[in-house]
């Protein structure tokens, strides 16, 4: 007899608050597994990760070459900063780094989202940022089940039993 695996996380709710394509991946990937381990899965997206579910934005995400420490050329050398601010450097970077996952097999945002609701995964945004940002719930992605307060996303952890991740 096989033992069935049990994992002591029983859920995990992933707090999505910025809007650069290695943030959202981040958390993108902690959900789907996540729900890939049989743990029960809500992503809660806030300020500038709302342009993850944000239809018109969703699959067009930047990401940062202005004070990126991390940011390297080819070879190792580090990416200058004042490179980042000539015209149409960010958005080749970006285009770039998408290729390079699309070469990797990692699906496009709107296709991963959908993976991961496919899986269980819950989906809610921030009405404070929704209201902020002035978007509307038809400006989300379709399978976004609410928009709800920070209160409203404690009460969705149930205590003990949680582990918020903030990326």
């Amino acid at each position: 007899m096989s033992e069935e695996k049990k994992h002591p996380l029983k859920k995990v709710i992933i707090v999505v608050a910025k809007g650069a394509i290695e943030d959202v991946y981040a958390g993108l990937v902690m959900a789907n597994g996540a729900v890939m381990e049989g743990i029960e899965t809500k992503l809660f997206f806030t300020f500038f990760g709302l342009d993850a579910i944000t239809k018109k934005k969703m699959n067009h995400l930047h990401t940062s070459t202005v004070g990126n420490p991390a940011m390297t050329m080819p070879g190792g050398i580090p990416f200058p900063t004042w490179l980042g601010g000539i015209p149409g450097i960010e958005a080749a970077v970006s285009s770039m780094m998408r290729k390079q996952m699309e070469d990797l097999d990692i699906p496009p945002v709107d296709e991963f989202i959908e993976m991961i609701v496919a899986g269980g995964g819950e989906l809610y945004a921030c009405k404070l940022a929704v209201d902020m940002f002035k978007l509307k719930k038809e400006d989300l992605h379709d399978d976004v089940i609410d928009i709800i307060t920070v209160g409203d996303f404690y009460e969705m952890s149930d205590g003990q039993q949680t582990q918020i991740i903030f990326t």
